[in-house]
């Protein structure tokens, strides 16, 4: 009989985003193959590292040292592969991709260093131009540094928004209408960021789109349409109701092959494995690139797996293939 393969799932992490960490984790646990692999959840917090047994809800800790859990005196678990579902840090930055790296343990999603560049949004932005593609025109700001109001909204204009570079979900964003709420909107999102971006305002239609590793080939996703009832996409829009979400995005055939064919370049420029979903506005059908997340939401609310529905692909099968291709991947890099 062959040996059931041990996996880890992370879940939680050090943000506002840990909420939807735990939804997702949920979701992988329960569409995973229980006859073909042995699925653990584990939630990793600021305080404590503990794994979950799903039928006591008793809490084992985790050894940092070698990412092993002590079940009983004689009974050490050591996994095969950790299936990463934090969003935000330290998961989707590449500090725990680091850490796997130097245990020598397979983990899905990207390599720690493409992490660390698409999660900082200035080094994402910034990479991205010089490969031609569209972006917000954008000002940087270290915290405790001086700058210019009048330089900047020259810069970007009114209205403008002002984001954490390294953060996810929308948290700690603000659209700007007027100058005298500029400074509020800097404060706030350096509570998130000691980094932060302003970016000009880019009026058209928001769209995500999903592009994945599955059998060995890039296959972008079924594009969706993001229509929010509140000022922009912000944190309630994603996880609140507060959106209308289209999939299949209602687009000419023209524009969504271009945004297709855009979508993998992206993938392949960043050089990205497993998941990804990017998030672009369409400006008179020319479409600007926001951002990027390298391990976007999984739970049902969540609108990558309903790309993957409408792909005919099963949660079931997304995640064995996952799996298994970054336990290969992790063999071949040996």
């Amino acid at each position: 009989m062959k040996k059931k393969k041990k996996i880890a799932i992370i879940m939680g992490g050090d943000t506002e985003e840990s909420v939807i960490s735990l939804k997702s984790g949920k979701e992988v646990y329960n569409n995973l193959n229980k006859e073909e692999f042995d699925p653990y959840q584990i939630h990793i917090f600021r305080d404590k590292w503990v794994l979950i047994d799903n039928k006591t809800n008793h809490e084992y800790f985790v050894n940092k040292h070698d990412f092993t859990v002590c079940l009983s005196e004689n009974q050490i678990l050591k996994f095969d592969c950790v299936f990463n579902v934090i969003h935000g840090t330290p998961g989707e930055d590449g500090i725990l991709q680091a850490y796997f790296h130097l245990l020598k343990i397979p983990y899905t999603g990207c390599h720690f260093h493409h992490a660390s560049i698409t999660f900082n949004k200035k080094y994402c932005l910034s990479l991205l131009r010089e490969f031609g593609i569209n972006t917000a025109v954008s000002f940087f700001l270290n915290k405790n540094q001086s700058f210019c109001e009048k330089k900047i909204f020259n810069k970007v204009g009114l209205p403008c928004f002002v984001k954490p570079n390294r953060s996810g979900s929308s948290l700690g964003i603000s659209k700007v209408y007027e100058k005298e709420k500029f400074f509020y909107a800097v404060e706030k999102a350096f509570k998130i960021d000691n980094e932060i971006i302003i970016e000009s305002y880019l009026k058209g239609t928001e769209i995500s789109v999903g592009v994945i590793s599955f059998n060995n080939k890039i296959k972008v996703l079924p594009i969706t349409e993001i229509i929010s009832k509140n000022d922009f996409f912000d944190f309630e829009s994603k996880y609140s109701g507060e959106s209308q979400e289209i999939t299949p995005a209602r687009l000419f055939p023209k524009v969504e092959k271009e945004i297709q064919i855009l979508s993998k370049k992206i993938y392949q420029i960043l050089n990205l494995s497993g998941i990804s979903r990017s998030e672009y506005i369409l400006v008179n059908g020319v479409p600007f690139f926001l951002e990027i997340n390298t391990v976007p939401g999984l739970s049902e609310e969540s609108i990558f797996p309903k790309q993957l529905k409408i792909a005919g692909i099963s949660l079931s099968d997304f995640f064995k293939n996952v799996i298994y291709s970054s336990i290969g991947w992790k063999k071949i890099e040996k």
